[in-house]
């Protein structure tokens, strides 16, 4: 491990170690028996004060307008449209005591994209620039006077609570859950955007974001790594969809030296993973047409190997803004890859091959690459992540295959074994081979791959590939084969018609 490298491990289980402390027995939540007794009418609580900033201008430097509860002269002077979208957009813990950002970003794409909507921004900074326990503790507070204000705009304006929107980030994915819970009727959405963990994580439904807290609600799961014990953003699904993108761990762009040739300084490697979920709904918000697509899946193993790229019975759905209701159902667990940058989404494609030993291959472990053709770009060679790390052999192999750029229709693919001495792991798995063969060079292994089947996650169309040289369909390292298009799709047979 490199010294920097190292720093950054220390770094972390140090900001890990301040999330933990939290969940000592002097953490529980205050004021949950009366919680809108601790707020009067002008947002002013014992510990600080909410600010609701209505937004006339892209520009966050720009004041805006505020809305107090229980001043009607600020709805006609903000312009408050009571049968346009109402948005509110809640920041979560901070270190700085100023907007993240994100923020700008965020608020800039929403403006974008709904023109006429009221979009709000609460600002309750001054609670949460505390130790990560204090501002916890504020949580709830701050989810009921949003509660009081909106019930105060359902009395004066008779705003329909269907046509309201929070949008949480972290902490503020908890705050919008307590403002669904004590809001009057039911709101019409909350999204949270990678909900804080540490003192949320496996609590009971009324003390963190839940289903039963908006008619709708959608989360993106995007830093779930655990160290010491927690993990800053939650595992747990909390919503009625939870989207998990690259399963919720390691986002791409947000490795070590992708962040310090940027930004330089190891505070952005944990903010890279966790505000990638904020980034993402910004992506779907200005993209739409180049919207990313999530699969529903029981859990990350699945899908690596390709099994849940269905789009029957509502498995598949947009993500971000864009993540259409579906039937009520809790915890639908969906994952999806993305790529470093935006736009981020990308092409999914499943991929069956059935491998059969033929020549000196029970030990094979090959390490295939598959590259695709396609009818307006082609890929490089993409390795292909077999789960378990091994190739089953006389078995047939499913593994996903994720690809950056769209390529039109897929019209070839060209498998290679790589050579025994063209990376470090094929160099390293050849010499344990001839090591147990005591010293004495192994035979040459040979399998056979007849055909490949494919499905698009984003198409749903399938292709059966055959080799395009039929008496080529052997394979060894250093060796590749073609395959080209021989029948359209999985057919099945026809069943036989009954004699009349």
């Amino acid at each position: 491990m490199n010294h920097k490298a190292l720093l950054l491990w220390i770094f972390l289980q140090c900001a890990t170690a301040l999330f933990s402390s939290a969940l000592g027995d002097n953490a529980a939540i205050k004021g949950e028996d009366n919680p809108l007794e601790e707020f009067s009418s002008d947002g002013k609580s014992p510990n600080g004060i909410v600010k609701y900033n209505m937004r006339k201008s892209l520009d966050l430097d720009h004041e805006g307008c505020y809305l107090q509860t229980g001043k009607k002269e600020c709805l006609e002077e903000c312009g408050f449209n009571a049968t346009a979208k109402t948005i509110f957009i809640i920041h979560g813990w901070t270190m700085s005591g100023m907007f993240d950002s994100w923020m700008s970003k965020l608020v800039s794409a929403v403006m974008q994209r709904e023109t006429e909507a009221n979009v709000v921004v609460v600002d309750w900074i001054s609670m949460a620039q505390q130790l990560y326990p204090d501002a916890v503790n504020h949580t709830l507070g701050v989810g009921a006077d949003i509660a009081t204000l909106i019930n105060w705009l359902q009395d004066e304006l008779q705003l329909s609570l269907e046509k309201v929107h929070l949008i949480g980030y972290s902490l503020g994915a908890h705050v919008a859950g307590y403002a669904g819970t004590y809001v009057r009727g039911t709101i019409g959405r909350i999204t949270g955007l990678d909900p804080a963990g540490p003192m949320f994580e496996g609590v009971e439904e009324q003390k963190r974001l839940s289903p039963d807290d908006a008619d709708f609600v959608d989360v993106l799961h995007t830093y779930t790594r655990e160290a010491l014990g927690v993990s800053i953003g939650i595992q747990q699904p909390i919503g009625d969809i939870d989207i998990y993108p690259n399963g919720g761990e390691v986002q791409p762009g947000c490795a070590l030296g992708d962040v310090l040739a940027v930004a330089g300084n190891f505070m952005e490697v944990m903010h890279c993973e966790h505000e990638r979920a904020v980034y993402l709904f910004v992506d779907s918000l200005m993209n739409k047409d180049h919207m990313s697509f999530a699969f529903q899946c029981t859990g990350p193993d699945r899908f690596k190997k390709g099994i849940c790229l269905s789009c029957r019975k509502n498995r598949c759905n947009n993500i971000g803004y864009n993540t259409r209701k579906m039937r009520k159902r809790r915890n639908t667990k969906m994952y999806l890859k993305t790529r470093a940058d935006t736009p981020f989404g990308g092409y999914h494609y499943q991929m069956k091959m059935h491998v059969f030993n033929r020549k000196q291959a029970d030990d094979a472990d090959p390490t295939f690459y598959i590259k695709l053709y396609g009818a307006h770009n082609d890929t490089t060679d993409i390795f292909v992540d077999v789960h378990d790390n091994t190739v089953g052999l006389n078995l047939t192999n499913t593994f996903l295959v994720f690809t950056e750029a769209e390529i039109g229709d897929l019209l070839k693919i060209k498998l290679s074994w790589e050579g025994e001495a063209e990376s470090w792991n094929s160099l390293w798995k050849n010499l344990k081979k001839t090591f147990w063969a005591w010293n004495a060079k192994p035979p040459k292994p040979v399998l056979e791959v007849r055909r490949i089947r494919v499905k698009s996650g984003e198409t749903q169309k399938k292709f059966t590939f055959c080799a395009q040289d039929p008496s080529k369909t052997e394979i060894s390292p250093g060796e590749s084969i073609t395959y080209v298009k021989c029948r359209d799709g999985w057919e099945v047979k026809p069943r036989k018609r009954l004699a009349v």
